[in-house]
C-alpha cells in the first residue's frame, strides 16, 4: 500500500513540476521550479504527508498551541494561588483583628490561649461520631456502660447546678438589671467570678461531647442526628469566641438558662440509666423538649430587648445578633424534633405506637 501511495505521489509531483514549467518566471511557481530544477525534489517529497504522520508545519502549530496552553495554565495556576493567598491573608488578618479584643483576664485558662486546640478537638469529635466510631463498632457488640452513664449524668447535674449558682452570684442576682448589661472588664471580685464561670460553662460543653461518644459505643446511631451533632460542635466553637472576648454581660443570660435546662435534662438521663427501678418516675420525658423550647423563647425575648431599648452600651452587638439567630434557629430545629418525635410518633416504641401510648424511649436532642 505504501509503495502504491508513493507512486501516486510521484505522479502528483511530476504534474506540479510540468505545470510550473509553463508559468512565467515572475509567478510564485517560478521559485518552485527553481527548486525542482536545482535538484530540490527531495524537499517536495518531504512536504508530502505520509498517512499517520504530521507535516512540519502542523507540528509547529501544535507546538505553539501546546506552549500557549501551558502558559495559560501557568497563568491560571498563578491566579488561583494568588486568590488562595489573598483569602488566607484575609482570614489571618481577621483572626489577628479579633484577637486584639481578647480579654486578657481569661488568657491563662485551659483551651483559651488559641482557637487551634479547641477547633482540633471539635473536628476530631465530628470525625469520630460520623465516620470512625461507627466503623469501629460495626462488627462489635454494643457496650452497656450503665455504671459510667450513672456517674457521668449525675456529675453533670451537679456541675450544671454549680454553674447556674455562679452565674447568679456573679451578677444576675446582684448588679445586673436583666435588660442591657454590659461586660464588666474590671478586676473586681464579682467581675473575675463571672470570668471563671463563663470559662467553666464553656469547658462543660467539651465534657458534654461524651454524650455522642456514648451513643456510638452503645450503637445508638439513630440518636446521632443533625440537630445533636450541630449543637455539640458549632455552638462550643462560637461560645469560645464569646468567652474569649466578652465573658459576662447580657450575653451570658443564655448560658445561665442553658445550664438550668441541663440540670433537668441530665437528671432525667441519670434516672433513666438506673434502669427499671426509676421508670415509673420518668413520665415527664416528653416535657423535656418543651422545656428546651421554652429556653429558646426566653433567650430570644431577653436578647431582643437590645433592638428596642433607646440606648444600650453593650460592647459587642455582633454577639447579640448571633445569640438571637441561634435562639431562632434552634427553636425551629427543636420544634421540628418535637413534631417528628411526638406528633408523628416516629421515635416512639412500636408497641406504644400501636397502642397510642406516650413513648418512654430515651431521646437526647440537646
Amino acid at each position: 500500500m505504501l509503495h502504491s501511495w508513493l507512486s501516486q505521489s510521484w505522479w502528483v509531483l511530476l504534474l506540479q513540476a510540468l505545470t510550473c514549467g509553463l508559468d512565467p518566471p515572475s509567478t510564485p511557481c517560478a521559485g518552485q521550479r527553481g527548486r525542482v530544477e536545482g535538484g530540490a525534489l527531495p524537499d517536495l517529497v518531504r512536504q508530502v504527508e505520509l498517512p499517520g504522520q504530521e507535516s512540519q508545519g502542523a507540528r509547529l502549530r501544535r507546538g505553539r498551541a501546546g506552549g500557549e496552553c501551558r502558559r495559560e495554565g501557568e497563568r491560571g495556576a498563578e491566579r488561583v494561588a494568588g486568590d488562595s493567598l489573598a483569602r488566607m491573608e484575609a482570614v489571618v488578618n481577621l483572626y489577628q483583628e479579633m484577637m486584639k479584643y481578647a480579654d486578657p483576664r481569661i488568657q491563662g485558662y485551659p483551651l483559651m490561649g488559641s482557637p487551634l486546640l479547641m477547633t482540633s478537638i471539635l473536628l476530631t469529635y465530628v470525625y469520630f461520631v460520623l465516620s470512625l466510631g461507627p466503623r469501629i463498632m460495626a462488627n462489635r457488640k454494643p457496650f452497656q456502660l450503665r455504671g459510667f452513664m450513672i456517674v457521668y449524668n449525675f456529675s453533670l447535674v451537679a456541675l450544671s447546678l454549680y454553674i447556674v449558682y455562679e452565674f447568679l452570684m456573679s451578677g444576675w442576682l446582684s448588679t445586673y438589671t436583666w435588660r442591657c448589661d454590659p461586660v464588666d472588664y474590671s478586676n473586681s471580685p464579682e467581675a473575675l467570678r463571672m470570668v471563671r464561670v463563663a470559662w467553666l460553662f464553656l469547658f462543660s460543653k467539651f465534657i458534654e461531647l461524651m454524650d455522642t461518644v456514648i451513643f456510638i459505643l452503645r450503637k445508638k446511631d439513630g440518636q446521632v442526628t443533625f440537630l445533636h451533632v450541630f449543637h455539640h460542635s458549632v455552638l462550643p466553637w462560637s461560645w469560645w469566641w464569646g468567652v474569649k472576648i466578652a465573658p459576662g454581660g447580657m450575653g451570658s443570660f443564655h448560658a445561665m438558662i442553658n445550664s438550668s435546662v441541663h440540670v433537668v435534662m441530665y437528671l432525667y438521663y441519670g434516672l433513666s440509666a438506673l434502669g427499671p427501678v426509676a421508670q415509673p418516675y420518668l413520665w415527664w420525658k416528653k416535657h423535656m423538649t418543651a422545656i428546651q423550647l421554652i429556653q429558646f423563647v426566653l433567650v430570644s425575648l431577653h436578647i431582643s430587648q437590645y433592638y428596642f431599648l433607646p440606648r444600650c452600651n453593650y460592647q459587642y452587638p455582633v454577639i447579640i445578633h448571633l445569640i438571637w439567630m441561634y435562639g431562632t434557629i434552634f427553636f425551629v430545629l427543636f420544634s421540628n424534633f418535637w413534631y417528628h418525635s411526638y406528633t408523628k410518633g416516629k421515635r416512639l416504641p412500636r408497641v406504644l405506637q400501636q397502642n397510642g401510648a406516650p413513648g418512654t424511649t430515651k431521646v437526647k436532642a440537646n
